[in-house]
C-alpha cells in the first residue's frame, strides 16, 4: 500500500529541510505546508502559485493524515487553516483539458489508495459512481458494437476505445477531485 506521505529520506524542496506539516500538491511534488504557502504569498493572492521544481500552477494542496491529526497544535492548526482556504480559493477551479490531463496520475494514484485501503473511508455515493463508470467503460471496450470498428479500420478502430477510457478517466477524476477538495478546503472532516 502507498504511503500517506513524502518518500523516505526526501526533504523539502524549498527550506531543503526535514518536512515540516507536508502536503502534496497536484503535480505530485511534496513540500511543507508553510514553505509552500509562503511561495503563494510572495506572489499573487487571487492565483494559485506555481510549483517551484516543475512550474505548474498549483490548485490542490493535500496535507497527510498524519498533519491533519495533530490540529490540537496551534502552529500546525494554523497551516492546516491556510491550505484549507488556498484549497477553497483554488481547488475547484477548471484549468482546462490540459491542466485535467496533467493531474490525472495524482488523482487516480490517491483514488487506488482510497479505494484499496480499508482505513480509508469514501462515501459511498462517490464509490458507486466510480464503480459504475468503470463498469461502463469496461462493458463498451469489451463489447463488439464501435463507434469506430476495429473489423473495418484496424488499429485506427481503437481510437474510440482510448476516448472512451480517458473520457472514463476524467470523470473518475474529476469525481475524487471534487471529494478532495471537500475533504481539504475546511468543509470536510
Amino acid at each position: 500500500m502507498e504511503r500517506d506521505g513524502p518518500p523516505l529520506n526526501d526533504c523539502c524542496s524549498i527550506c531543503h529541510g526535514n518536512f515540516n506539516v507536508p502536503c502534496q500538491a497536484n503535480c505530485s511534488h511534496w513540500f511543507c505546508g508553510n514553505c509552500i504557502l509562503q511561495v503563494w504569498d510572495h506572489g499573487s493572492a487571487v492565483r494559485p502559485c506555481r510549483c517551484p521544481l516543475c512550474r505548474r500552477p498549483i490548485d490542490l494542496l493535500i496535507p497527510t493524515e498524519a498533519s491533519t491529526r495533530l490540529r490540537d497544535n496551534p502552529e500546525v492548526a494554523s497551516v492546516i487553516g491556510r491550505l484549507e482556504t488556498y484549497n477553497r480559493m483554488f481547488g475547484e477551479q477548471s484549468g482546462g483539458l490540459i491542466q485535467r490531463l496533467r493531474d490525472l496520475p495524482f488523482l487516480l494514484r490517491r483514488l487506488k489508495r482510497d479505494l484499496l485501503d480499508p482505513q480509508r473511508s469514501l462515501p459511498l455515493v462517490i464509490k458507486a459512481r466510480v464503480y459504475l463508470a468503470m463498469f461502463l467503460s469496461a462493458i463498451y471496450l469489451l463489447s463488439p458494437i464501435d463507434i469506430i470498428p476495429e473489423g473495418i479500420l484496424g488499429v485506427i478502430g481503437l481510437i474510440d476505445d482510448l476516448i472512451i477510457l480517458l473520457i472514463c478517466f476524467l470523470h473518475v477524476a474529476a469525481i475524487y477531485r471534487s471529494v478532495l477538495v471537500f475533504r481539504h478546503g475546511g468543509r470536510g472532516e
